[in-house]
């Protein structure tokens, strides 16, 4: 494997977490997000992974799902925002990537 395929390998594995975190500052729609990947070069994502990523943390009650209008007279949005069980999620990630990072920091200096 080269580092390509390992950075690759590594984003996809912390999507679902990119994703939940930009949610824990506002509600946003599927497309926005994206945006907001790729502008701090995180991930580069397609509609292809976002969309069943969305739809599935909706169905596993981490998000709630809305229609709004928007200003510029395009056809309704799909916003999402975060639920009470997707703030218990985040945290209990958090918690777990931090564990992680302290490991491996640890893991540095021996």
């Amino acid at each position: 494997m080269n580092i390509e395929d390992w950075k690759s390998q590594m984003k996809r594995g912390t999507l679902e977490y990119c994703v939940l975190i930009l949610f824990s500052h506002c509600d946003r729609y599927g497309y926005e997000i994206m945006n907001a990947l790729s502008k701090y070069s995180i991930i580069a994502t397609k509609e292809s992974t976002m969309y069943p990523l969305l739809r599935r943390l909706e169905k596993d009650n981490y998000l709630h799902s809305y229609w709004k209008e928007t200003n510029e007279g395009l056809p309704p949005r799909k916003y999402y925002s975060l639920t009470k069980e997707g703030e218990e999620y985040i945290r209990l990630i958090s918690h777990e990537w931090d564990h992680l990072i302290s490991a491996i920091d640890n893991l540095k200096g021996v």
